[in-house]
């Protein structure tokens, strides 16, 4: 599988495996979990995708249990922090809220690498916008857990420009990803300058619910989109998902997509999507679809 380069020393594998599910599955043994990790790493997929809040801040902690000395060198791990949830460690909180300050930043990445068993962690994300942001003191944060060695590079998550420079203008790090909703069931920031920008800025584009949160799935033969997906699944010998995933790795900005499910089966196909080739018309003739006219 083609990897994409974060820094000069960190990679990512093309297809990023999300662990978001990892606390609703009826076996989270870590046999069950280093399963799936394995099967990941079969086909390529060596980039894991967690973040603090997941599962009620349970599943960082899962996968902990299940990671050896083996499977930590095998993987890149990628978290997120600044969602606080009455819930888990923060149940005592008395609202959902974000929180930037140094002094949570410092905390969430702390009790991530001891939940997980490991050093360091490959990426740290800041998970959301934070209206209440001091960019000085958050950037100053995202500094000091590069320098400590904690995190090997760092980024955020569904930031627009303006939330993205504000920031940086405070780091010295640069900022090296940036995780949004993209698939053929939200199109917008392939135009409204949300994919435009990481990429000015030389930033890995990685892409959440790339599967449109199953919707993509779901009404078989009732819409157009559908049927088109159907049909360039049955011309490859795959099923829908592989080919809203193929459309997103086709483009040229180098889009990451994270996938999550807890079926191993599922997991061992995901790498499939790699193999499959669409070209410019393929591309727009499903843009087209999901945007529900001809292009102008």
């Amino acid at each position: 599988m083609d990897r994409v380069k974060i820094t000069e020393d960190v990679s990512f594998s093309r297809i990023v495996y999300g662990m978001w599910r990892l606390g609703d599955d009826t076996d989270t043994s870590p046999e069950h979990v280093r399963a799936k990790i394995e099967a990941c790493l079969e086909q390529g997929i060596t980039t894991m995708d967690q973040a603090d809040i997941y599962g009620g801040y349970m599943s960082e902690e899962i996968l902990g249990r299940a990671l050896t000395p083996e499977l930590r060198d095998a993987i890149e791990i990628v978290t997120k922090c600044d969602i606080v949830a009455p819930a888990g460690r923060h149940s005592d909180k008395r609202l959902k809220h974000y929180d930037t300050s140094r002094a949570h930043i410092e905390s969430s990445l702390d009790a991530s690498l001891e939940l997980m068993g490991v050093e360091t962690v490959d990426l740290l994300l800041v998970h959301r916008p934070d209206p209440f942001m001091d960019h000085h003191e958050t950037g100053a944060a995202l500094d000091a857990a590069v320098a400590a060695g904690k995190a090997r590079a760092v980024g955020v998550s569904n930031f627009k420009r303006h939330d993205w420079t504000l920031l940086q203008s405070a780091m010295k790090t640069p900022l090296v990803a940036n995780q949004i909703e993209m698939s053929l069931a939200e199109i917008s920031p392939f135009t409204n300058g949300d994919l435009s920008f990481i990429r000015e800025f030389g930033a890995a584009p990685m892409a959440w619910s790339p599967l449109g949160g199953g919707s993509l799935m779901q009404g078989e033969g009732q819409g157009p989109l559908h049927r088109k997906l159907a049909e360039y699944a049955e011309t490859h010998g795959c099923d829908i998902a592989t080919i809203a995933v193929a459309w997103l790795l086709a483009h040229p900005a180098g889009i990451l997509p994270v996938m999550g499910t807890n079926n191993v089966d599922r997991i061992g196909n995901l790498g499939r999507a790699a193999e499959i080739k669409l070209d410019r018309q393929d591309w727009f003739e499903l843009y087209t679809l999901a945007l529900g006219h001809e292009v102008p």
